[in-house]
């Protein structure tokens, strides 16, 4: 799989559509967590937040070696 994307002219590394991929789930999950109150059960939200993100972009990136 080629590592960059050709947008009109202009390439794209493929890992940071990966990462705005990520970044738009990420944003998704958080909203839905903090809805039905998962958060009292976190201890830092913030490195839970990093966290997920990390395991998203992991596992898109997994999903695109495929």
């Amino acid at each position: 799989m080629p590592s960059e994307i050709d947008l009109y002219g202009l390439f794209v590394p493929r890992l940071l559509l990966l990462m705005l991929a990520a970044l738009v789930i990420s944003i998704l999950l958080r909203k839905g967590l903090a809805w039905i109150g998962f958060y009292r059960l976190v201890w830092h939200r913030g490195l839970f937040d990093i966290a997920l993100y990390t395991l998203l972009l992991g596992g898109l990136s997994a999903l695109a070696n495929l």
